[in-house]
């Protein structure tokens, strides 16, 4: 065989292979189309003209199928034609919380706290960065070389994160978060993410307006936390959220949600969390409600506790509440400013009253693991008394994580205050029969 023949049976090859794949249908669809008739349709009526579309072509051109092929080759065709391709199944499965595409050929998911890897794949790069592409071109942001990083967001809520080479050597990664459903408190309960006195404990401090931290993780559920307890904000009061990806989903009447934002494609209009913060202070709130505090609006938003704002919500990564409380002290000093540490202790122990903190168990399950009341004043160094503390057994052969939630009485100045307002303290906590500092961190 001459090397003419050779060529073009390769050629033949290479056509055969590509008439079976999502791609080459994609593109003879969009021959078939009319996409000007496609612009007056809703989403779901584009839906279903395509599979129709792409029906009649499988039927004209397509090879023998089985009904079940039939339908999946269509599904993928018009996926990758109207949404994120191969992604819109898992986007599409709501009991995955995840998705994590670490080059064309890796997806992983991440389903009941556990991560694992699907039988999902994109058929290369090419295909890989024009999903990118068509997520951060939402936002209108770029994905490049000279801009290798972005941060996103899918019209249906979830964030996205892409970094791409030279700064991943694993090629182009996709990251997708889904939003967090809403849990009331009693559902939490039932799921075993903490026990009903501790329940009915925080719903107390958030009507008695303590401000409180939520700290934890990544993953944790810091921010279903913080919205299962905003469920207690009294309806009456004005709320503001501040979030940079807007995922608190409060059911109060009166609440204004705000969003940070990134800087534009030259580098300009960015509104930080920090701006946020300040703005708020003039818009009236009754309480400030802040999804995360990463850097120098820790400092400001200290001073809104301190300046009247009190039952104030905020979560912020740490590894316990021990170090929830230190790390505000660390975030509040990377402002422009410099400001002593004495006054920064001053800012916190004033201002933060309880420290709720979530963590995430070897088995995937999410629960409260220790809850903290601060309770130095001024300038002291900080005193944290325990109030609740989650104490796990060791794991068994059915690898469940199990234990106990331990009450501590609460001191005496926490519950004055919420005394004061009317509410209850549960009897399985009591209160302490003196003001003293107790063993616990």
């Amino acid at each position: 065989m001459g090397l003419k023949d050779r060529l073009e049976e390769d050629r033949v090859a290479e056509g055969r292979a590509d008439r079976g794949s999502v791609t080459h249908w994609r593109r003879r669809l969009l021959e078939e189309i009319n996409l000007e008739d496609l612009t007056r349709l809703t989403l779901a009526q584009r839906r279903v003209r395509l599979e129709k579309v792409v029906g009649h072509i499988l039927t004209r051109e397509g090879p023998v199928l089985s009904d079940r092929e039939r339908s999946v080759l269509i599904r993928r065709v018009v996926d990758e034609a109207l949404g994120l391709g191969v992604l819109e199944p898992l986007l599409a499965d709501e009991t995955i919380t995840e998705i994590m595409v670490n080059g064309p050929d890796n997806v992983f998911i991440e389903r009941g706290g556990r991560m694992q890897r699907v039988d999902a794949a994109f058929n290369g790069e090419e295909q890989l960065y024009q999903t990118i592409d068509r997520i951060v071109s939402l936002v209108n942001r770029r994905v490049d070389e000279s801009s290798p990083m972005v941060d996103a967001r899918l019209p249906t809520g979830e964030r996205v994160n892409v970094i791409i080479p030279p700064l991943s050597l694993s090629g182009p990664v996709l990251t997708i978060r889904r939003f967090p459903k809403p849990y009331p408190i009693d559902e939490l309960v039932r799921m075993g993410s903490l026990d009903s006195p501790t329940g009915i404990l925080l719903a107390a401090m958030v009507r008695a307006r303590f401000n409180i931290v939520v700290s934890g993780g990544t993953g944790t559920g810091k921010t279903t936390f913080l919205n299962a307890m905003s469920a207690f904000v009294p309806s009456d009061e004005r709320i503001v959220t501040i979030e940079d990806s807007a995922e608190l989903q409060l059911m109060q009447e009166h609440v204004v949600r705000l969003e940070s934002r990134p800087p534009n494609i030259e580098g300009r209009g960015e509104i930080a969390i920090r701006d946020l913060v300040r703005n708020a202070l003039r818009m009236r709130p009754d309480r400030i409600i802040v999804g995360e505090v990463r850097g120098s609006e820790t400092i400001d938003m200290l001073q809104a506790m301190n300046t009247g704002h009190d039952g104030s919500l905020v979560t912020v990564h740490a590894n316990s509440a021990d170090d929830a409380i230190h790390r505000l002290q660390t975030l509040s000093t990377l402002g422009e400013g410099t400001i002593p540490y004495d006054a920064i202790r001053d800012q916190i122990n004033n201002a933060v009253d309880a420290i709720v903190h979530l963590g995430r168990w070897p088995d995937g399950s999410r629960r409260v693991s220790e809850i903290a009341v601060v309770s130095s004043r001024r300038r002291e160094e900080f005193r944290l008394d325990p109030v609740m503390r989650f104490e796990a057994m060791p794991m068994g052969p059915h690898r469940t994580v199990e234990g106990r939630f331990r009450h501590f009485p609460l001191p005496r100045h926490i519950a004055g205050r919420i005394y004061h307002v009317g509410e209850a303290i549960p009897a399985a906590f009591g209160v302490a029969s003196e003001e003293q500092p107790r063993q616990g961190w």
